[in-house]
């Protein structure tokens, strides 16, 4: 749910959403060690997005400060149960006069991956995005070769609109085509319902 203790315009004012098993809080500069530590193994490799790492991690934080005063992005920081920093992840290209949103920059500690936190986390993204901000529309995309990514994304209900070819070059050297996927106010309800059929799997294994 989402944190009532959140006053103003809740397009411009990062919520801090809580869940059994992670919470969202608004992302400071106080978590630059925790993400930088989070991140420092076993995403090596990770070609597909970008992953802070000491040398960017200031420039990265200096970007997304200026996304979220323009109002184009709401940051989060990721914890687990035990309230470690887990990973990051954000409301993105908002749009109220089109009552649409992307979920989106989101980077997982290899420690939780398949560990069922990210489906919790897109429960309470959602359920803020649909529930609180009124939302026609939220969209997730994807590099098209993040092959677990888009399991996950489809496995929460979403449906895929397209391929963007060529949409972005990361890390200097991967020419990555992104999926999109999206999910409307009316389909809101039964992924709900599906969201959390997923996460009573998963707590009863």
């Amino acid at each position: 749910m989402a944190d009532q203790a959140v006053f103003g315009d809740p397009w411009r004012s990062v919520p801090t959403l809580h869940g059994r098993h992670v919470t969202l809080s608004p992302l400071v500069r106080d978590d630059r060690d925790g993400i930088l530590a989070a991140f420092a193994t076993g995403l090596e490799d990770a070609f597909h997005t970008t992953v802070p790492k000491p040398d960017t991690i200031d420039a990265w934080y200096e970007k997304l400060e200026r996304e979220t005063e323009a109002g184009r992005a709401l940051p989060f920081t990721v914890r687990d149960a035990d309230g470690k920093i887990a990973g990051i992840t954000r409301f993105l290209r908002m749009a109220p006069q089109h009552r649409r949103v992307e979920i989106g920059g989101t980077v997982y500690a290899a420690r939780v991956q398949r560990t069922g936190l990210n489906t919790e986390a897109k429960m309470l993204l959602l359920g803020y995005a649909f529930e609180t901000l009124d939302c026609y529309c939220v969209q997730i995309r994807t590099d098209f070769l993040n092959r677990r990514s888009r399991a996950a994304i489809e496995r929460l209900g979403a449906r895929m609109d397209g391929v963007i070819r060529g949409h972005l070059i990361l890390n200097g050297s991967h020419y990555r085509d992104s999926v999109l996927y999206s999910i409307l106010e009316h389909e809101w309800p039964g992924v709900k319902r599906n969201i959390a059929a997923l996460m009573a799997r998963h707590e009863a294994r």
